[in-house]
């Protein structure tokens, strides 16, 4: 059964998280992927993020789909329990994930069941296309990307920070861009999107 978690801001929303996995979570294993913060300046979000982990007793295993090997990819995907992705700039996260061959290896282990987990970016490379963002990632970040294609999980375009600085601005160009023909879910940084097959529910 699909079963996803996407967020704003991780930390934000631990305890939706807690109350979505509804099980003891000491122990678990997670493959973090912090690959989309890579381009960035302001990086904070990944280290917050980890400590929230940890705090629930999550094992962490890192996982920059930009650095490592194919079979690394495949066995750290494959071997832990969650699979976590990180905010950051979407394009390059998308190309990175594209490049590597780990888009395929995700889609294959969520479409099995694995609990995936995406902050931002994370969250927003799960739609059918991720063009829509152009107002809140910059593009020249990927010079590599040759489709915006994204990873086709869901069916909606989630809108992460929405009313948040310092992406109020841009998140209320991307409604107001394309509101009319797409299917937007807005969340702010104190909101997630829960994801169980077909129940899709946005709840703070």
């Amino acid at each position: 059964m699909l079963k996803m978690f996407l967020a704003s801001s991780f930390k934000d929303v631990v305890d939706l998280f807690r109350e979505f996995v509804d099980e003891d979570l000491n122990g678990k294993t997670l493959t973090s992927i912090p690959t989309a913060s890579i381009p960035e300046e302001v990086v904070h979000y990944v280290h917050t993020a980890k400590k929230e982990f940890k705090k629930l007793g999550v094992v962490l295993e890192e996982l920059d789909v930009a650095a490592a090997s194919p079979k690394e990819i495949k066995e750290k995907l494959e071997r832990n329990d969650f699979i976590y992705i990180s905010g950051g700039n979407t394009f390059f996260l998308l190309q990175e994930l594209r490049r590597s061959g780990a888009d395929k290896i995700i889609k294959e282990q969520v479409n099995s069941g694995k609990l995936y987990i995406g902050e931002s970016a994370g969250a927003i490379v799960t739609s059918p296309n991720i063009e829509y963002v152009r107002f809140m990632d910059n593009k020249e970040k990927a010079t590599n990307l040759k489709t915006f294609e994204g990873l086709n999980l869901v069916e909606f375009y989630p809108v992460p920070h929405y009313s948040n600085e310092p992406f109020k601005d841009s998140a209320t160009a991307t409604i107001t861009q394309y509101n009319s023909t797409l299917n937007l879910l807005p969340i702010s940084n104190t909101q997630a999107i829960k994801v169980k097959e077909n129940d899709v529910v946005v709840c703070q």
